[in-house]
């Protein structure tokens, strides 16, 4: 056989202006998408690489995802549940203070005060926070999870979830809808009204309904069903509060309570596309808690943001921290608002992607790129992107229009760093002064800095358990 016969045969992986040349040459040439590691130290990506017990600490810590449920079981004050002194405030995001707090988290901080009855003037709601009067907590210190500035006081109402496989509980306040909201950092006197009539009327309401289920709401069984209805889990929720109503409405009507009340309560959730948001929440905070401490383990366990910092965990390092600088989301914005008044990413509510839904299955809804910008094909491209960055599908959450494949579930730090790309989520945007609101909606992505870290504190732990 005579290996230089005809035309060469090229294998080539890099710039594309060398693969063009081979060709005007007249040679066969096959090209290979290849990149060398996107970050870290080499040093740590072969440590994390080599690791022994990685393999099998990311199938177990995944698997451990996958399997968990949730179940809505109880409607209760947050001082019950949570545990909350009569000063303390639960944050999104990483820890933060006063001084280094965004104006969004201000706003919903202030607003906070005033419905608590703790201070009775915006600058006296400053003052006493200024002065460290009230404590301030992240809610996933808690396990509960808030949307945006995500603060939750004492006398609010949270959900309360069960994980029927594992025990496990989460948490997560009730959603105001959409506009100038509390977790949008707005507290003008139509906020602090509708977070009184929430308290008074809609979480009393709820309760007794839920208790009076025969059987708990499965709320898990929800978002796989709404993923095929044209939801993805965080920004579009249209159809998961629909179902919610169908399946709560029947126990609601039947509370003894006055009917005005009903028809308020039954109005309000019908009119709230997001209402589904704050139990789809809970819910991964659920899964992702059954992964923590499974040393060698490379999975995220939390991505959250406060408005200034993003923050990550890994079920390999267990409660600590690995944080940078927010970045502010790209979009599409509401009235004459534009990117100048926009905060950094703010939320809790990334817990969705580090799930493996919300912006990690923008397939399963491509008319999400109405609120938050982009393309169909963009969307498309972004969910087939993740699955480079996790290590499992999930078989319970289906994408339909990728022939119902699961979806991409475990983000995975080394994978991250060696292709150097980043997790996609979708969001909304607050104001960035403190009472304004929010301005709009788009996509945006973590620092790499918290990745960089993350790889840096696995590889050190790994090293130590060899």
């Amino acid at each position: 056989m005579n290996l230089l016969s005809g035309p060469p045969t090229v294998v080539a992986a890099g710039v594309d202006v060398f693969s063009t040349a081979l060709r005007a040459q007249g040679a066969e040439v096959h090209e290979v998408d290849w990149r060398p590691p996107g970050f870290g130290d080499p040093a740590d990506l072969a440590t994390l690489a080599l690791d022994r017990r990685r393999a099998a600490a990311n199938r177990a810590a995944v698997e451990r995802v996958m399997a968990a449920g949730s179940q809505l079981v109880d409607v209760r004050p947050a001082r019950e549940v949570l545990g909350l002194a009569d000063r303390t405030l639960l944050h999104a995001g990483p820890p933060i203070g006063w001084d280094d707090a965004s104006g969004p988290l201000r706003g919903a901080l202030i607003g906070a005060c005033l419905f608590e009855g703790w201070a009775d003037t915006v600058e006296d709601a400053e003052g006493l926070l200024a002065s460290g009067g009230v404590a301030l907590d992240p809610c996933h210190h808690h396990r509960t999870v808030g949307p945006m500035a995500g603060v939750t006081s004492p006398s609010m109402w949270v959900y309360c979830l069960e994980d029927p496989v594992t025990g496990g509980q989460a948490f997560c306040n009730l959603n105001e809808g959409l506009g100038k909201v509390l977790r949008m950092g707005a507290y003008g006197d139509e906020v602090l009204t509708r977070l009184r009539w929430m308290r008074d009327v809609l979480g009393p309401v709820l309760q007794a309904a839920v208790r009076s289920t025969a059987e708990p709401l499965d709320v898990k069984a929800v978002l796989a069903q709404m993923l095929q209805m044209g939801d993805e889990g965080h920004n579009r929720n249209r159809a998961g509060s629909l179902m919610t109503l169908r399946e709560l409405s029947p126990a609601i009507v039947e509370v003894d309570a006055p009917s005005s009340d009903i028809a308020a309560v039954l109005r309000f959730i019908g009119g709230n596309e997001h209402f589904f948001l704050n139990l789809g929440m809970p819910t991964a905070k659920l899964a992702l808690d059954a992964a923590r401490d499974v040393p060698g383990s490379t999975m995220v366990t939390v991505m959250s943001r406060n408005g200034t910092e993003f923050g990550i965990q890994t079920a390999g390092t267990g409660d600590r921290w690995f944080t940078g600088p927010a970045n502010t989301p790209v979009g599409l914005f509401l009235g004459d608002y534009g990117p100048d008044d926009a905060n950094p990413d703010i939320g809790d509510s990334a817990i969705m992607e580090t799930y493996g839904v919300g912006g990690f299955t923008m397939a399963a809804a491509p008319a999400i790129v109405r609120f938050v910008g982009g393309t169909v094909p963009d969307a498309l491209a972004t969910t087939e992107r993740m699955y480079q960055l996790t290590l499992a599908e999930n078989p319970a959450m289906q994408v339909p229009i990728l022939g119902f494949r699961g979806s991409p579930t475990g983000i995975d730090v080394l994978a991250v760093a060696r292709t150097g790309w980043l997790p996609q989520i979708n969001t909304g945007m607050a104001g960035r002064v403190a009472g304004t609101g929010q301005v709009g909606a788009g996509l945006v992505q973590p620092p790499q800095e918290c990745f960089e870290q993350a790889l840096a504190a696995l590889a050190q732990e790994a090293r130590a358990a060899a």
